[in-house]
């Protein structure tokens, strides 16, 4: 029974990664459809310039 239990438990920590990672891209896909171009622009704009990649 203990075996059982612990083989559960272990499947169950590997999928919750897995879960967290595919809700957070669906949640990411979902807001950046239902935002407005230009907020989109001027946000992923000032992302490039806060991490030092030039973009023009």
């Amino acid at each position: 029974m203990t075996t059982l239990i612990q083989t559960q438990t272990g499947a169950a920590s590997r999928m919750l990664p897995l879960i967290f990672a595919a809700s957070l891209g669906v949640a990411i896909i979902a807001l950046a459809g239902h935002v407005q171009a230009s907020a989109l622009h001027d946000a992923a704009h000032d992302v490039r310039h806060a991490t030092g990649f030039p973009c023009h």
